[in-house]
Order: C-alpha cells, then structure tokens, then sequence
C-alpha cells in the first residue's frame, strides 16, 4: 500500500434556482494498492473518452466508520478520480477492503 488517496463522499446541496450541485466532502487519506483491471473506449455526446476499471486494496474498518469506502464514494489523488462501484471483504477476517472502481478520461 504506497498510494495515498483522498477518500471524498457526495453531497447534494441546493443551486438557488430549485436544482442541485453535487460537492465532494473529503473524508480523510487512505493508503491503497491499486492495480489495473480493464479498459475500454466509450463514446458520448461530448466525444470518446476512456474508461479504465481499477482494484483498489485499502485496509479494513468497521461498518459505519467514515474510513470504510462505499459505493458512491470516490477516491482522488491530484486531477486523477475514481469512481468507487463496489467493495468487498478481501479475507475473512475483513482486515483489508477491495474497491472496485472506475476512472473516466476524456482525451
């Protein structure tokens, strides 16, 4: 585990005008492996962009606590994002957490 990544969750918050703007709140730093799954090119109204699926291995923690990742969460280190699909017990003991998580470029 050698990468520091900022765990972030979402928050809805009103725009003033009956919309919404989603902000990331951090929750704080975990250290991560994270190790190459896929990648794929997809095409939308903006362009193509890639897609690439990561497996991110962060220790464990209880459920509830603030350090766990769920799905929906997203881990950030600089401009790079990923978003957080999945997370699974990665031993019985629960000691370590693998995410299974996406990380979209636009070229």
């Amino acid at each position: 585990m050698t990468r520091a990544l900022l765990l972030e969750t979402p928050q809805d918050v009103p725009d003033g005008a009956g919309g919404s703007d989603r902000l990331w709140l951090p929750l704080g730093t975990l250290w991560a492996e994270v190790a190459l799954r896929s990648g794929r090119v997809t095409g939308g109204a903006a362009g193509p962009s890639s897609v690439t699926a990561y497996r991110i291995t962060v220790r464990g923690a209880p459920e509830g606590d603030p350090a766990r990742p769920v799905a929906g969460q997203r881990f950030r280190a600089g401009p790079r994002v990923w978003r957080i699909e999945a997370v699974a017990e990665r031993d019985p003991e629960g000691r370590f957490l693998t995410c299974f998580a996406e990380e979209e470029v636009a070229p």
